[in-house]
Protein backbone atom coordinates (compact mmCIF):
# COMPACT_ATOMS: atom_id res chain seq x y z
CA UNK A 1 0.00 0.00 0.00
CA UNK A 2 1.24 3.46 -0.91
CA UNK A 3 1.77 5.45 2.32
CA UNK A 4 2.41 9.11 3.16
CA UNK A 5 5.85 8.14 4.42
CA UNK A 6 6.65 6.63 1.04
CA UNK A 7 5.42 9.78 -0.71
CA UNK A 8 7.75 12.01 1.37
CA UNK A 9 10.81 9.86 0.65
CA UNK A 10 9.97 9.66 -3.04
CA UNK A 11 10.35 13.43 -3.35
CA UNK A 12 14.09 12.93 -2.91
CA UNK A 13 14.18 10.03 -5.36
CA UNK A 14 14.80 7.32 -2.79
CA UNK A 15 12.98 4.79 -0.67
CA UNK A 16 14.11 4.80 2.95
CA UNK A 17 12.74 3.47 6.25
CA UNK A 18 14.26 4.24 9.66
CA UNK A 19 15.69 1.31 11.57
CA UNK A 20 13.62 2.04 14.65
CA UNK A 21 11.09 4.48 16.04
CA UNK A 22 13.55 6.25 18.35
CA UNK A 23 15.85 7.06 15.46
CA UNK A 24 12.91 8.27 13.41
CA UNK A 25 11.77 10.62 16.18
CA UNK A 26 15.30 11.93 16.68
CA UNK A 27 15.78 12.64 13.00
CA UNK A 28 12.38 14.27 12.81
CA UNK A 29 13.24 16.57 15.72
CA UNK A 30 16.58 17.45 14.14
CA UNK A 31 14.84 18.21 10.87
CA UNK A 32 12.30 20.45 12.63
CA UNK A 33 15.08 22.30 14.47
CA UNK A 34 16.94 22.80 11.19
CA UNK A 35 13.74 24.03 9.54
CA UNK A 36 13.04 26.52 12.34
CA UNK A 37 16.60 27.87 12.21
CA UNK A 38 16.47 28.11 8.42
CA UNK A 39 13.16 29.95 8.42
CA UNK A 40 14.36 32.29 11.17
CA UNK A 41 17.54 33.17 9.29
CA UNK A 42 15.59 33.60 6.06
CA UNK A 43 13.08 35.88 7.77
CA UNK A 44 15.93 37.95 9.23
CA UNK A 45 17.49 38.29 5.80
CA UNK A 46 14.21 39.40 4.27
CA UNK A 47 13.54 41.86 7.09
CA UNK A 48 17.13 43.15 7.21
CA UNK A 49 16.42 46.07 4.91
CA UNK A 50 14.19 48.90 6.20
CA UNK A 51 12.77 51.18 3.51
CA UNK A 52 11.55 54.65 4.51
CA UNK A 53 10.27 57.58 2.47
CA UNK A 54 11.99 60.63 3.97
CA UNK A 55 10.39 63.22 1.68
CA UNK A 56 7.36 63.21 -0.60
CA UNK A 57 7.36 65.89 -3.30
CA UNK A 58 4.21 67.97 -3.57
CA UNK A 59 4.83 69.59 -6.95
CA UNK A 60 5.01 73.02 -5.30
CA UNK A 61 8.02 74.95 -4.03
CA UNK A 62 9.83 71.73 -3.20
CA UNK A 63 9.74 70.54 -6.84
CA UNK A 64 8.52 67.51 -8.72
CA UNK A 65 10.06 64.58 -10.61
CA UNK A 66 13.45 64.16 -8.83
CA UNK A 67 15.14 62.27 -11.68
CA UNK A 68 18.73 62.62 -10.59
CA UNK A 69 19.14 60.88 -7.24
CA UNK A 70 20.92 62.59 -4.36
CA UNK A 71 24.44 63.59 -3.30
CA UNK A 72 25.45 62.88 0.31
CA UNK A 73 27.74 65.14 2.33
CA UNK A 74 27.96 64.22 6.00
CA UNK A 75 24.38 64.14 7.26
CA UNK A 76 23.06 66.27 4.40
CA UNK A 77 21.54 65.22 1.07
CA UNK A 78 21.52 67.54 -1.95
CA UNK A 79 19.42 66.95 -5.06
CA UNK A 80 17.58 68.42 -8.00
CA UNK A 81 13.98 68.19 -9.21
CA UNK A 82 13.10 68.45 -12.90
CA UNK A 83 10.02 70.63 -12.35
CA UNK A 84 8.18 72.54 -9.69
CA UNK A 85 9.39 75.60 -7.85
CA UNK A 86 8.04 79.13 -8.26
CA UNK A 87 8.24 79.06 -12.07
CA UNK A 88 7.69 75.34 -12.54
CA UNK A 89 11.17 74.92 -14.05
CA UNK A 90 12.85 72.86 -11.36
CA UNK A 91 14.60 73.20 -8.04
CA UNK A 92 17.75 72.41 -6.08
CA UNK A 93 17.08 71.18 -2.54
CA UNK A 94 18.81 69.89 0.55
CA UNK A 95 17.76 67.54 3.34
CA UNK A 96 19.46 67.31 6.72
CA UNK A 97 19.21 64.55 9.30
CA UNK A 98 19.18 65.42 12.99
CA UNK A 99 18.79 62.48 15.36
CA UNK A 100 17.17 60.49 12.58
CA UNK A 101 14.67 63.23 11.67
CA UNK A 102 14.91 64.72 8.19
CA UNK A 103 14.17 68.35 7.34
CA UNK A 104 13.70 69.57 3.75
CA UNK A 105 14.66 72.98 2.33
CA UNK A 106 14.59 74.22 -1.30
CA UNK A 107 17.78 76.13 -2.15
CA UNK A 108 16.99 77.50 -5.62
CA UNK A 109 14.01 77.64 -7.95
CA UNK A 110 14.95 77.97 -11.62
CA UNK A 111 13.26 80.76 -13.54
CA UNK A 112 13.39 79.09 -16.94
CA UNK A 113 15.42 81.71 -18.77
CA UNK A 114 18.87 83.07 -17.94
CA UNK A 115 19.44 80.91 -14.87
CA UNK A 116 18.50 77.67 -16.62
CA UNK A 117 15.64 75.19 -16.40
CA UNK A 118 14.84 71.51 -15.94
CA UNK A 119 17.84 70.02 -14.10
CA UNK A 120 18.11 66.25 -14.62
CA UNK A 121 21.65 65.65 -13.34
CA UNK A 122 22.90 65.38 -9.74
CA UNK A 123 24.82 68.21 -8.15
CA UNK A 124 28.43 67.79 -7.00
CA UNK A 125 30.24 69.44 -4.11
CA UNK A 126 33.21 71.67 -4.88
CA UNK A 127 36.28 72.23 -2.75
CA UNK A 128 34.74 75.37 -1.24
CA UNK A 129 31.57 73.56 -0.16
CA UNK A 130 29.46 75.04 -2.93
CA UNK A 131 27.31 73.08 -5.39
CA UNK A 132 27.88 72.63 -9.12
CA UNK A 133 25.34 71.27 -11.56
CA UNK A 134 23.73 71.55 -14.99
CA UNK A 135 20.36 72.31 -16.51
CA UNK A 136 19.46 70.70 -19.79
CA UNK A 137 17.74 73.82 -21.18
CA UNK A 138 17.65 77.57 -20.51
CA UNK A 139 20.55 79.96 -20.08
CA UNK A 140 21.57 83.15 -21.84
CA UNK A 141 22.35 81.50 -25.17
CA UNK A 142 20.17 82.31 -28.20
CA UNK A 143 18.31 79.00 -28.07
CA UNK A 144 18.41 78.04 -24.40
CA UNK A 145 20.67 75.01 -24.79
CA UNK A 146 21.41 74.57 -21.09
CA UNK A 147 23.74 75.81 -18.38
CA UNK A 148 26.42 74.94 -15.85
CA UNK A 149 25.59 76.63 -12.54
CA UNK A 150 27.10 77.18 -9.11
CA UNK A 151 25.21 77.57 -5.83
CA UNK A 152 27.00 79.10 -2.85
CA UNK A 153 25.76 79.87 0.66
CA UNK A 154 24.80 83.52 1.06
CA UNK A 155 27.26 85.52 3.21
CA UNK A 156 24.37 87.37 4.87
CA UNK A 157 21.52 85.94 6.97
CA UNK A 158 18.50 84.93 4.89
CA UNK A 159 14.80 85.14 5.69
CA UNK A 160 13.96 81.91 3.85
CA UNK A 161 15.97 78.86 2.67
CA UNK A 162 15.55 80.01 -0.95
CA UNK A 163 17.44 83.20 -0.09
CA UNK A 164 20.17 81.36 1.79
CA UNK A 165 21.98 80.27 -1.37
CA UNK A 166 22.98 82.33 -4.39
CA UNK A 167 23.09 80.96 -7.94
CA UNK A 168 25.68 81.93 -10.53
CA UNK A 169 25.53 80.69 -14.11
CA UNK A 170 29.10 79.70 -14.97
CA UNK A 171 28.38 78.93 -18.61
CA UNK A 172 25.46 78.96 -21.04
CA UNK A 173 25.78 76.58 -23.97
CA UNK A 174 25.56 78.50 -27.22
CA UNK A 175 24.88 75.77 -29.76
CA UNK A 176 26.50 77.72 -32.58
CA UNK A 177 29.32 76.54 -34.81
CA UNK A 178 31.13 73.84 -32.86
CA UNK A 179 29.19 74.62 -29.67
CA UNK A 180 27.65 71.95 -27.48
CA UNK A 181 23.96 71.67 -26.57
CA UNK A 182 21.96 70.09 -23.75
CA UNK A 183 24.14 68.72 -20.95
CA UNK A 184 23.46 65.08 -20.23
CA UNK A 185 22.00 63.25 -17.25
CA UNK A 186 25.32 62.63 -15.55
CA UNK A 187 26.96 64.62 -12.78
CA UNK A 188 29.92 66.87 -13.49
CA UNK A 189 33.42 65.61 -12.67
CA UNK A 190 36.11 67.84 -11.14
CA UNK A 191 39.90 67.60 -11.07
CA UNK A 192 42.32 68.82 -8.40
CA UNK A 193 42.67 72.21 -10.10
CA UNK A 194 38.93 72.87 -9.91
CA UNK A 195 38.20 72.32 -13.60
CA UNK A 196 34.80 70.80 -14.40
CA UNK A 197 34.14 68.06 -16.96
CA UNK A 198 30.89 66.88 -18.48
CA UNK A 199 29.05 65.75 -21.59
CA UNK A 200 26.42 67.14 -23.91
CA UNK A 201 24.17 64.79 -25.82
CA UNK A 202 24.11 67.03 -28.88
CA UNK A 203 26.09 69.69 -30.63
CA UNK A 204 29.74 69.65 -31.47
CA UNK A 205 31.39 69.46 -34.86
CA UNK A 206 28.82 67.10 -36.39
CA UNK A 207 25.99 67.38 -33.86
CA UNK A 208 26.54 64.00 -32.16
CA UNK A 209 27.60 65.29 -28.75
CA UNK A 210 30.73 66.34 -26.90
CA UNK A 211 32.90 65.98 -23.84
CA UNK A 212 33.72 69.44 -22.48
CA UNK A 213 35.90 71.10 -19.85
CA UNK A 214 35.15 74.32 -17.97
CA UNK A 215 38.17 76.12 -16.50
CA UNK A 216 38.00 78.98 -13.98
CA UNK A 217 39.95 82.21 -14.41
CA UNK A 218 39.77 85.79 -13.19
CA UNK A 219 37.63 86.63 -16.22
CA UNK A 220 35.15 83.82 -15.60
CA UNK A 221 34.80 80.28 -16.87
CA UNK A 222 36.05 79.15 -20.27
CA UNK A 223 34.62 76.18 -22.15
CA UNK A 224 36.85 73.85 -24.13
CA UNK A 225 35.60 70.93 -26.21
CA UNK A 226 37.80 67.93 -25.41
CA UNK A 227 36.16 65.63 -27.94
CA UNK A 228 33.56 65.92 -30.71
CA UNK A 229 31.77 62.64 -31.42
CA UNK A 230 31.66 61.92 -35.13
CA UNK A 231 28.61 59.67 -35.21
CA UNK A 232 30.26 56.51 -36.47
CA UNK A 233 32.25 53.87 -34.59
CA UNK A 234 33.21 56.32 -31.84
CA UNK A 235 29.63 56.68 -30.59
CA UNK A 236 26.58 58.95 -30.55
CA UNK A 237 24.85 60.83 -27.72
CA UNK A 238 27.12 60.74 -24.65
CA UNK A 239 24.25 61.16 -22.18
CA UNK A 240 26.08 60.00 -19.05
CA UNK A 241 28.82 61.52 -16.93
CA UNK A 242 32.54 61.02 -17.33
CA UNK A 243 34.73 59.67 -14.53
CA UNK A 244 38.48 59.87 -13.82
CA UNK A 245 40.80 56.99 -13.01
CA UNK A 246 43.94 57.39 -10.87
CA UNK A 247 46.04 58.16 -13.95
CA UNK A 248 43.85 61.10 -15.07
CA UNK A 249 42.08 59.32 -17.93
CA UNK A 250 38.36 59.91 -18.49
CA UNK A 251 35.81 57.16 -19.12
CA UNK A 252 32.23 57.34 -20.31
CA UNK A 253 29.49 55.76 -22.42
CA UNK A 254 27.50 56.70 -25.49
CA UNK A 255 23.86 55.74 -25.83
CA UNK A 256 24.19 54.91 -29.54
CA UNK A 257 26.79 54.59 -32.24
CA UNK A 258 29.65 52.17 -32.37
CA UNK A 259 30.12 49.38 -34.88
CA UNK A 260 26.57 48.09 -34.33
CA UNK A 261 24.85 51.37 -33.51
CA UNK A 262 24.03 50.14 -29.99
CA UNK A 263 26.40 52.21 -27.85
CA UNK A 264 29.99 52.24 -26.65
CA UNK A 265 32.28 52.58 -23.67
CA UNK A 266 35.09 55.03 -24.41
CA UNK A 267 38.27 56.40 -22.87
CA UNK A 268 39.78 59.88 -23.25
CA UNK A 269 43.50 60.07 -22.61
CA UNK A 270 45.30 63.42 -22.21
CA UNK A 271 48.21 64.08 -24.53
CA UNK A 272 50.38 67.00 -25.52
CA UNK A 273 48.11 67.90 -28.44
CA UNK A 274 44.79 67.37 -26.64
CA UNK A 275 42.71 64.37 -25.67
CA UNK A 276 42.68 61.12 -27.62
CA UNK A 277 39.55 58.97 -27.70
CA UNK A 278 39.63 55.17 -27.72
CA UNK A 279 36.59 52.92 -27.94
CA UNK A 280 37.05 50.25 -25.28
CA UNK A 281 33.91 48.30 -26.09
CA UNK A 282 31.12 48.31 -28.67
CA UNK A 283 27.83 46.73 -27.62
CA UNK A 284 26.66 44.00 -29.95
CA UNK A 285 23.04 43.49 -28.92
CA UNK A 286 23.66 40.01 -27.51
CA UNK A 287 24.09 39.00 -23.88
CA UNK A 288 26.12 42.19 -23.33
CA UNK A 289 23.06 44.46 -23.64
CA UNK A 290 22.36 47.60 -25.64
CA UNK A 291 22.09 51.35 -25.15
CA UNK A 292 24.01 52.28 -21.97
CA UNK A 293 22.22 55.33 -20.55
CA UNK A 294 24.20 55.49 -17.31
CA UNK A 295 27.93 56.04 -17.05
CA UNK A 296 30.66 53.80 -15.66
CA UNK A 297 32.44 53.71 -12.32
CA UNK A 298 36.06 52.67 -11.68
CA UNK A 299 37.27 50.41 -8.86
CA UNK A 300 40.73 50.44 -7.29
CA UNK A 301 41.97 47.80 -9.75
CA UNK A 302 40.95 49.84 -12.79
CA UNK A 303 37.91 47.73 -13.68
CA UNK A 304 34.87 49.55 -15.05
CA UNK A 305 31.27 48.78 -14.06
CA UNK A 306 28.13 49.99 -15.79
CA UNK A 307 24.62 49.20 -16.93
CA UNK A 308 22.57 49.02 -20.10
CA UNK A 309 18.86 49.76 -20.15
CA UNK A 310 17.86 47.13 -22.72
CA UNK A 311 19.09 43.92 -24.33
CA UNK A 312 20.90 41.09 -22.60
CA UNK A 313 19.70 37.55 -22.06
CA UNK A 314 16.51 38.76 -20.36
CA UNK A 315 16.02 41.63 -22.85
CA UNK A 316 15.62 44.10 -19.98
CA UNK A 317 19.16 45.46 -19.69
CA UNK A 318 22.35 44.33 -17.99
CA UNK A 319 24.99 45.07 -15.40
CA UNK A 320 28.47 44.63 -16.85
CA UNK A 321 32.14 44.72 -15.93
CA UNK A 322 34.95 45.79 -18.26
CA UNK A 323 38.40 44.57 -17.26
CA UNK A 324 41.71 45.56 -18.88
CA UNK A 325 43.92 42.78 -20.20
CA UNK A 326 46.95 42.40 -22.44
CA UNK A 327 44.63 41.67 -25.36
CA UNK A 328 42.33 44.63 -24.68
CA UNK A 329 39.26 45.18 -22.57
CA UNK A 330 37.07 42.18 -21.74
CA UNK A 331 33.35 42.55 -20.97
CA UNK A 332 31.61 40.25 -18.51
CA UNK A 333 27.84 40.39 -18.01
CA UNK A 334 27.21 40.23 -14.27
CA UNK A 335 23.40 40.27 -14.38
CA UNK A 336 20.59 40.43 -16.95
CA UNK A 337 17.24 42.03 -16.18
CA UNK A 338 14.06 40.51 -17.54
CA UNK A 339 11.78 42.23 -20.01
CA UNK A 340 8.43 42.41 -18.22
CA UNK A 341 6.15 43.20 -21.15
CA UNK A 342 5.07 46.60 -19.84
CA UNK A 343 7.96 48.63 -21.21
CA UNK A 344 10.69 47.98 -23.77
CA UNK A 345 13.30 49.42 -21.37
CA UNK A 346 12.74 48.28 -17.79
CA UNK A 347 16.43 48.21 -16.97
CA UNK A 348 18.80 50.70 -15.40
CA UNK A 349 19.21 54.32 -16.50
CA UNK A 350 21.66 55.27 -13.78
CA UNK A 351 25.30 54.80 -12.92
CA UNK A 352 26.15 52.26 -10.23
CA UNK A 353 27.47 52.83 -6.72
CA UNK A 354 30.11 50.67 -5.04
CA UNK A 355 30.96 50.10 -1.37
CA UNK A 356 34.25 49.22 0.33
CA UNK A 357 33.53 45.49 0.01
CA UNK A 358 33.06 45.76 -3.76
CA UNK A 359 29.27 45.33 -3.71
CA UNK A 360 27.44 47.14 -6.50
CA UNK A 361 24.17 49.06 -6.04
CA UNK A 362 21.77 50.43 -8.63
CA UNK A 363 18.19 51.02 -9.69
CA UNK A 364 15.89 49.87 -12.43
CA UNK A 365 13.11 51.94 -13.91
CA UNK A 366 10.35 49.34 -14.27
CA UNK A 367 11.81 46.03 -13.13
CA UNK A 368 11.12 44.44 -9.76
CA UNK A 369 8.28 42.38 -8.38
CA UNK A 370 5.66 45.04 -9.12
CA UNK A 371 7.04 46.36 -12.44
CA UNK A 372 7.49 49.76 -10.77
CA UNK A 373 11.28 49.66 -10.42
CA UNK A 374 13.59 48.48 -7.68
CA UNK A 375 16.86 49.05 -5.85
CA UNK A 376 19.25 46.14 -6.28
CA UNK A 377 22.57 44.91 -4.93
CA UNK A 378 25.15 42.69 -6.62
CA UNK A 379 27.64 40.97 -4.32
CA UNK A 380 30.84 39.28 -5.53
CA UNK A 381 31.86 35.86 -4.25
CA UNK A 382 32.67 32.27 -5.18
CA UNK A 383 33.67 33.31 -8.69
CA UNK A 384 30.36 34.98 -9.47
CA UNK A 385 27.88 37.65 -8.42
CA UNK A 386 24.75 37.30 -6.31
CA UNK A 387 21.77 39.51 -7.12
CA UNK A 388 19.32 40.71 -4.45
CA UNK A 389 16.55 43.28 -4.52
CA UNK A 390 16.69 45.71 -1.59
CA UNK A 391 13.29 47.20 -2.36
CA UNK A 392 10.60 46.59 -4.96
CA UNK A 393 8.57 49.73 -5.50
CA UNK A 394 4.80 49.32 -5.49
CA UNK A 395 3.83 52.44 -7.42
CA UNK A 396 2.02 53.78 -4.36
CA UNK A 397 3.22 56.00 -1.53
CA UNK A 398 6.73 54.54 -1.82
CA UNK A 399 7.05 55.85 -5.40
CA UNK A 400 7.97 54.30 -8.72
CA UNK A 401 10.34 54.84 -11.65
CA UNK A 402 13.65 55.27 -9.75
CA UNK A 403 15.85 56.40 -12.64
CA UNK A 404 18.58 58.10 -10.60
CA UNK A 405 21.71 56.68 -8.99
CA UNK A 406 21.84 55.74 -5.33
CA UNK A 407 24.45 56.77 -2.79
CA UNK A 408 25.63 55.12 0.43
CA UNK A 409 26.85 56.36 3.78
CA UNK A 410 29.51 54.72 5.97
CA UNK A 411 26.95 52.51 7.72
CA UNK A 412 25.67 51.07 4.43
CA UNK A 413 22.42 53.04 4.35
CA UNK A 414 21.29 53.60 0.76
CA UNK A 415 19.75 56.92 -0.33
CA UNK A 416 17.98 57.70 -3.58
CA UNK A 417 14.91 59.03 -5.33
CA UNK A 418 11.92 57.70 -7.22
CA UNK A 419 11.06 60.09 -10.04
CA UNK A 420 7.32 59.52 -9.77
CA UNK A 421 4.74 58.20 -7.35
CA UNK A 422 4.41 59.02 -3.70
CA UNK A 423 1.37 60.57 -2.06
CA UNK A 424 1.05 63.29 -4.71
CA UNK A 425 2.53 61.41 -7.66
CA UNK A 426 5.50 63.77 -7.92
CA UNK A 427 8.29 61.56 -6.58
CA UNK A 428 10.00 60.76 -3.29
CA UNK A 429 13.37 60.67 -1.54
CA UNK A 430 14.01 57.38 0.27
CA UNK A 431 16.48 55.62 2.52
CA UNK A 432 17.12 51.89 2.90
CA UNK A 433 18.79 50.93 6.18
CA UNK A 434 20.64 47.61 6.47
Amino acid sequence: MYSKAQSRSSIFGMSWKPANTTLAVTLTLLFLIFLIVFLTVTAQQVQAQTFTVIHTFTGGTDGLFPDAGVTLVGHTLFGTAFGGGAAGQGTVYKMRSTNGNWTFAPLHAFGGSGDGAQPVAPVVIGRNGSLYGTTQVGGSGPHGYGTVFNLTPSPTPAETPLNAWEETVLYSFQGQGLGAIEPGWGALAADQAGNLYGTTRGGGMLGYGTVFELSPSQEGWTEKILYNFRGNNDGVQPIASVVFDNAGNLYGTTYGGGAYGLGTVYELTPSGSGWVESVLYTFTGGSDGTSPWGGVIVDQSGNLYGTTNSGGMGRGGTVFELSPSAAGWVLTTLHSFSYNGSSPWPGSYASLAIDQAGNLYGTTSLDGANFAGNVFKLSPGNGGWTYSSLHDFTGGSDGWDPVGSVTLDASGTVYGTAAQGGTYGDGVVFEIRP
